[in-house]
């Protein structure tokens, strides 16, 4: 049985919904696009994630199933401004404004969304999740499930990466072998490790007003950091 998701404004309340949501963009996108690079990858990811639910593969099944929507809904939340640059929450800016700039490989879309989506949207993804449903980030097994993750991902991001590695085989471009060298530096387990950190730290300070402003400033400001420098043309 198909799903349809809410249309742009509205967000999506299951699984199911967020994986037609990313369907739908997928259809309406060039495939070139910055953000059609990225949504691919992150559309395969969650129609595994949706997978494993479906097996039992997560000890805390319903927190895993809340954290996956509210996390894809950061993302439509962008997507959904993307018409207007200045209204996109700055974090996803970079991606937004450079999606159909020339000279920019589609690697570095897909993995300067990672950026924004993991380093920023993640931590307040969990924060969210945990008063939903009453709990803590530290709750056993919140962090043990949100591990079993990074495999699907660390499996997805070796995939782009290996397809990026034998198109610079095949092409000897000395300008994808230096788009290569770049982004070898940024890695995605690395940086779910810190949003794992950075989600504990904002869960402390989410009732201190200045804090939590000066906490997500910062927050919010490294990742735009991070994307610029991984959409530089080569």
């Amino acid at each position: 049985m198909s799903v349809v998701a809410p249309g742009p404004g509205l967000p999506v309340t299951s699984i199911a919904e967020a994986i037609a949501r990313m369907e739908a963009i997928d259809a309406m996108l060039p495939a070139t696009d910055g953000i059609a690079c990225f949504n691919r990858m992150y559309l395969d990811v969650t129609k595994q994630v949706n997978a494993q639910l479906d097996q039992g593969f997560y000890r805390d099944q319903k927190f895993m199933t809340r954290l996956d929507v509210n996390f894809a809904n950061l993302y439509f939340d962008a997507v959904d401004q993307a018409g207007d640059p200045d209204k996109v929450p700055l974090a996803w800016r970079p991606l937004v404004e450079q999606r159909s700039t020339p000279g920019i490989e589609e690697i570095q879309f897909a993995l300067a969304g990672m950026n924004a989506h993991i380093n920023h949207d993640l931590p307040l993804a969990m924060v969210e999740t945990c008063e939903d449903l009453g709990t803590e980030p530290h709750v056993d097994p919140h962090h043990s499930d949100y591990q079993k993750v990074d495999q699907l991902l660390d499996a997805a991001e070796t995939a782009i990466r290996r397809a990026f590695e034998d198109r610079c085989e095949k092409t000897a471009d000395q300008r994808l072998g230096a788009v290569l060298t770049f982004i070898c530096n940024w890695g995605i387990n690395c940086a779910r490790d810190i949003a794992w950190t950075n989600s504990q730290l904002l869960w402390v300070v989410r009732e201190n007003r200045l804090a939590k402003e000066l906490f997500l400033d910062s927050l919010t400001e490294t990742t735009a950091l991070a994307g610029r420098l991984l959409l530089v043309a080569v």
